[in-house]
């Protein structure tokens, strides 16, 4: 592992500054194209074949042509920016007139990921096997992962023994890691309910099937799921963040939308979630008489990320040996990174990475001002994925 760690101080300054630069060109989920390129381009630089797979992703399969033989780790980072105006302050900042930033770390992951193949390829007397190097397109949309497995990921790439994953976080000390097994983010999932009125003067309710009112009861029912229908201390969370509906202050709209998000950290759970909002909207639009059925739309659906416990036990027993390790607490955020795995049928272990310093002073994820310390994060980045690994690629 020294000789790795030596690597990475070796390239510390290439490291920070294609960090600064993914840092100020953010794109959107799915249209990562420019950041995609140079992912491409840093790979090919290093003498890699990339694949690309998914629309935007790529992947770099790096095998030691030394020793060959040993295990074989996907390590997968996302690189996906937010329709988010960057206010962090740094001399790097994404351009505000973009309207895009970083604000989630992605691009902490992206530069991590490609450090430690750098050091992996530079120096195969260290290790042993073969490392497959995924970057995710979409993780802000859950559609880069399932994208990446429907255009032939598992056909694409050579059998895998682990699946391995990281996020730079504000739970954690700066500079630290943490494992953890089971159940460490939660499911998620956006539910849009449309509900069926008859629109009328304002002045003549009585000729109207008022959707607001009926989406105003809905909203206040919906509150009881959790509080009501599951055991004191199963986690849950139903919020209505939206609703809509006319724009007329003396006219009666003919519709409601109400746009839901769920989350859980089973997946009964959060079946029993989506199966109560139907029930309890269908309850209310037939108590008032609506001329129709409520719809239901599910979106950006996000699986629950459930580490395997052996795996997280040995990814964590390395860390301790090797890095400032912290007890990872399961975090209400969610990802889709465990649809590679998942769609693998292989074990996987997501760790939480320390960005910041102070972070109870810090700006949590998605926030404009949120923008990791330099450092130690991108050499601890590195280092995790490294360290993560050598259970498999250096035991």
């Amino acid at each position: 592992m020294a000789t790795l760690f030596d690597a990475l101080e070796s390239s510390r300054a290439d490291r920070e500054e294609l960090y600064k630069w993914f840092h100020r060109h953010p794109e959107v989920a799915m249209e990562e194209h420019e950041t995609s390129e140079r992912i491409t381009r840093e790979l090919e630089a290093l003498g890699l074949e990339p694949l690309h797979i998914g629309g935007t992703g790529v992947v770099a399969v790096v095998e030691n042509p030394e020793n060959p033989e040993g295990g074989s780790v996907l390590v997968r980072a996302d690189f996906d920016g937010l329709p988010v105006t960057e206010d962090s302050g740094k001399d790097y900042a994404a351009d505000p007139e973009r309207g895009r930033s970083h604000a989630c770390g992605h691009d902490v992951h992206a530069t991590s990921l490609l450090g430690a193949v750098r050091a992996l390829v530079e120096h195969p007397e260290a290790w042993h096997g073969r490392l497959v190097a995924v970057f995710q397109p979409g993780e802000e949309r859950a559609a880069g992962a399932r994208a990446m497995v429907e255009d032939g990921l598992a056909e694409k790439i050579p059998a895998v023994d682990v699946a391995l994953a990281q996020h730079v976080l504000t739970t954690l000390p700066g500079g630290a890691v943490g494992a953890a097994a089971g159940p460490v983010l939660s499911t998620a999932t956006t539910v849009t309910v449309t509900i069926p009125g008859a629109g009328s003067h304002g002045s003549m309710p009585h000729l109207a099937k008022d959707p607001v009112v009926t989406a105003c009861a809905a909203v206040t029912r919906l509150q009881t799921i959790v509080s009501r229908e599951l055991a004191p201390g199963t986690f849950a969370v139903v919020t209505v963040g939206s609703v809509q509906a006319g724009d007329s202050a003396n006219v009666i709209p003919d519709h409601a939308t109400l746009k839901l998000n769920t989350r859980a950290y089973d997946d009964d759970v959060a079946k029993h979630l989506h199966s109560a909002i139907e029930r309890i909207v269908r309850g209310e639009c037939a108590a008032a008489g609506m001329p129709g059925e409520p719809t239901f739309e599910y979106s950006d659906v996000y699986p629950l990320t459930d580490n395997d416990a052996d795996t997280a036990a040995t990814v964590q027993e390395a860390f301790s040996a090797h890095l400032p390790t912290v007890e990872f607490d399961p975090a209400t955020a969610s990802e889709d990174f465990s649809v590679i795995p998942d769609a693998l049928g292989v074990p996987y272990c997501y760790w939480g990475l320390g960005g910041f310093a102070e972070p109870e002073k810090a700006p949590a994820n998605h926030n404009p001002g949120f923008a990791p310390d330099l450092q130690p994060t991108l050499d601890r980045g590195s280092q995790a994925v490294l360290v993560a690994a050598s259970p498999w690629l250096m035991g």
